[in-house]
């Protein structure tokens, strides 16, 4: 008799191959038969009807410090994940010298927007090097595995205290220190090396993170750390994938190692006449694995009154008068004729092309209850002025405060030009592209793209209607195999005899996501912007059953993955 048998589902394994019915049998934590099983189950799932496919893997989130006390992963576990990987972009929480901890958590507050208080009162630091930090994550039961990565930013500042901000450069001895330390991580586990060269990174401070103007051979030197290992990524976020230096030595990485490298190129230099891509071709051509990571839409802004930004946030009277309030404070303040006309004829405190309405209402989009990621310009705020015959400023104010100041509006950031998708759609086929960029854990006042593997399920594979769509089967396979062998996770991303047994079981008629909300259950009622879900029917996390209809079992057979 197996442990669990899921039967009479329509199975997409992650392979790219076509559909089928059939059974799952599961023994322990592993997959052990696929196709049509005679015999029973312990426990026995009818899926008939269902989507089952294996359970997502997320490999750009920021859950660095909430994997250290919070078992469920949420908003990531309610989406289908099963495993996911932090340590992106440069910013972690190991290595640590005492005393240091502090400067780490502005870091990751600056760079990915997670409430300083709640990563200072939920972090217990019981670690200094990187291999403690992963014998602390390995300490946690819960609901999907994490895997992670050595972060630049704290290996400068570990190595190089006050100066590792700005553009010094390591001393040789320095660098052989730091060099070793990334070593050190990958070989007690870690799944690679990441690192930040984008202006967009800065702390709570406004400073710059470390690495950001880091030189081609310090750049280079951290990555051969990982020469001759088995296994390891080189992550990277940068402005400068458009210049022929940055490649130089990102080629010279991978045709010395052999270790793959995925890229987030954040200016458009890189995409110019497909430079990125077309560089990507010519280095796959030569046998190195270099991988543009990219996800399913662009990144989106939030707006909106418990969101971290809307168009009158600097307004002179919202400054003074109401900034700080509650949010029923601020929608009765609002909703004062006197203060609505004030607000609406004041000139904006900053001169940025952020708030200037014109520009920016054309795509600013209210969510509603059925978010909708690929409206046209009449879905607009100012779209919908222009339909009333009214101002757009008047249209986001009075939208603003409806619905009890809850509607959260979004604003997708580049590649949205024409009100389309289609060139997301032709990058998302790109042999070498590797979908991530969901940010799950980070960015809590702005942005709620945890949800982005059900979006693309639920967009692509079901829902667009101004395009052409992508087949399951391919979708299913680039946030499953496609992502876990990317960074070495063999033994997941495929429902095959032998494989772990993380499954998700979909009833994919009723698959859809929620207007994003904000919740405040971070450490120290810390804020957030969360994604709900429904049509997730059942998620199996090696073997055991975490979630069902939404709701978490209480099972935690997650842990952590080490490379």
């Amino acid at each position: 008799m197996h442990d669990l048998v899921i039967r009479n589902g329509t199975v997409i394994d992650g392979s790219g191959e076509p559909r089928f019915e059939g059974d799952i049998a599961v023994d322990g934590k592993t997959i052990v038969a696929v196709g049509k099983v005679s015999g029973k189950g312990r426990q026995e799932i009818d899926a008939t009807g269902k989507l089952v496919t294996p359970g997502w893997v997320d490999v750009h989130t920021h859950y660095d410090g909430q994997a250290t006390w919070d078992p469920i992963m949420a908003p990531s576990s309610w989406h289908g994940v099963t495993t996911v990987v932090m340590g992106n972009c440069g910013v972690g929480f190991a290595p640590v010298r005492p005393g240091g901890e502090q400067f780490l958590i502005e870091l990751m507050e600056g760079v990915e927007d997670i409430p300083g208080s709640a990563l200072a009162e939920g972090i217990q630091w019981d670690w200094e090097s990187f291999p403690e930090y992963l014998d602390a994550l390995e300490k946690l039961p819960r609901t999907l595995d994490v895997g992670a990565q050595v972060p630049h930013g704290a290996i400068r500042a570990y190595v190089m205290g006050e100066r590792c901000n700005g553009d010094n450069d390591p001393t040789p001895d320095e660098l052989k220190q730091m060099v070793a330390l990334v070593r050190d991580g990958v070989q007690a586990g870690a799944l690679g090396f990441s690192t930040s060269r984008t202006l967009l990174h800065k702390d709570v401070h406004g400073v710059h993170v470390p690495g950001t103007f880091a030189g081609s051979d310090e750049m280079l030197q951290l990555g051969l750390a990982m020469k001759g290992l088995d296994h390891g990524m080189f992550e990277m976020v940068s402005d400068n994938l458009g210049d022929d230096d940055e490649w130089a030595w990102v080629k010279s990485f991978a045709e010395q190692t052999g270790r793959p490298v995925t890229l987030i190129a954040t200016t458009p230099a890189a995409y110019v006449g497909n430079k990125m891509y077309n560089m990507v071709e010519e280095a796959r051509q030569g046998g190195m694995n270099i991988m543009p990571q990219m996800a399913s839409r662009p990144t989106g802004i939030l707006h909106g009154l418990q969101s971290s930004f809307h168009l009158f946030m600097n307004r002179p009277t919202f400054v003074k008068e109401i900034a700080g309030l509650s949010l029923a404070e601020t929608v009765e303040a609002m909703s004062r004729p006197e203060v609505r006309q004030r607000i609406l004829q004041e000139a904006p405190a900053s001169t940025s092309a952020m708030f200037d309405p014109d520009r920016l209402l054309s795509m600013v989009f209210p969510l509603g209850e059925m978010p909708n990621y690929e409206p046209d310009f009449e879905g607009s705020v100012a779209g919908i002025a222009k339909a009333n015959g009214v101002s757009s400023q008047e249209v986001m104010y009075d939208l603003l405060i409806g619905n009890g100041g809850k509607e959260l509006f979004y604003q997708p950031l580049g590649g949205y030009t024409d009100y389309s998708l289609d060139r997301q759609r032709a990058m998302m086929q790109h042999p070498n592209v590797l979908m991530g960029l969901s940010d799950g854990g980070a960015h809590c006042g702005v942005i709620a793209d945890a949800g982005m593997p059900t979006f693309t399920m639920v967009h692509w594979g079901r829902d667009r209607n101004k395009g052409e769509k992508l087949p399951l089967e391919f979708i299913v396979r680039s946030m499953t195999a496609r992502t876990a062998s990317a960074y070495g996770l063999y033994d997941r991303g495929l429902l095959a005899a032998g494989k772990l047994a993380d499954i998700n079981v979909i009833d994919f008629d009723r698959l859809r996501l929620f207007r994003p909300e904000a919740t405040f259950d971070l450490p120290t009622g810390g804020r957030r912007l969360v994604q709900r879900v429904e049509g997730y029917d059942t998620t199996i996390k090696s073997g055991e059953v975490t979630f069902v209809k939404g709701e978490p079992t209480g099972a935690r057979p997650g842990g952590l993955v080490r490379g």
